[in-house]
């Protein structure tokens, strides 16, 4: 028992920090939604544009939770029992990214949104698009380049000549393809659940006014 509390505290040591750092870049963009887009008839100033920029470029942040699954797989290959792995590791990463990628939708559900009620919600579905496929281009660098967001301005010249270097490679392209596919289809099938849960709420409470209305 005493080797077994050993394991689980190692493996907690070992991971835990930086997937609570990841986490928490996933949930900046997030937190931004909520003050860029609760408002719809609120002015644009310099200020909301500034913050808007952070958003995009802290977005790829929680949809790169999804590519921590390898070190799901790193882990199962150190040693540590299959009990850790199945008690600790797998429960840990799996609600870990899907934290991260709720935070994801929920960010652009938002900003749709927003865009609806300023009277563009023909444009939502291109947003979406291309944001999946900004994202798509800031994962490949996060993950394989080891960019950060912030290396948009303190390394622009860096971040512009991978961009411009990787998208003439083929690997590059087909990774940041098939990720621009994986983001699209979660994303679609996130939406449905939570639009479903929102919905469901929605009528709980309509359902719960009637009667207090009738009094």
């Amino acid at each position: 028992m005493k080797s077994l509390l050993l394991h689980v505290w190692n493996a907690l040591s070992l991971y835990s920090g930086w997937m609570a750092w990841n986490l928490f870049l996933a949930f900046i963009p997030f937190a931004l939604s909520l003050l860029l887009f609760r408002q719809s008839g609120r002015s644009r100033t310099i200020l909301w544009w500034v913050a808007f920029v952070v958003f995009i470029a802290f977005l790829p942040n929680a949809p790169y939770l999804l590519t921590d699954i390898i070190h799901l797989i790193r882990a199962t290959r150190d040693d540590f029992s299959i009990w850790v792995i199945t008690l600790v590791f797998i429960p840990q990463h799996t609600l870990v990214i899907l934290a991260g990628f709720e935070a994801y939708v929920l960010s652009l559900m938002n900003f749709g949104s927003y865009l609806r009620a300023q009277g563009s919600g023909k444009f939502v579905l291109w947003v979406e698009l291309i944001t999946h496929a900004l994202c798509s281009v800031g994962i490949y660098l996060g993950r394989f380049l080891r960019f950060n967001s912030w290396d948009l301005v303190t390394a622009p010249d860096r971040v512009a000549y991978s961009i411009i270097d990787d998208l003439t490679a083929k690997r590059p392209i087909f990774v940041m393809a098939v990720t621009f596919v994986i983001l699209t289809v979660l994303y679609w099938l996130f939406k449905q659940i939570n639009l479903g849960l929102m919905l469901r709420i929605r009528t709980a409470r309509t359902a719960k006014s009637i009667p207090a209305r009738s009094r």
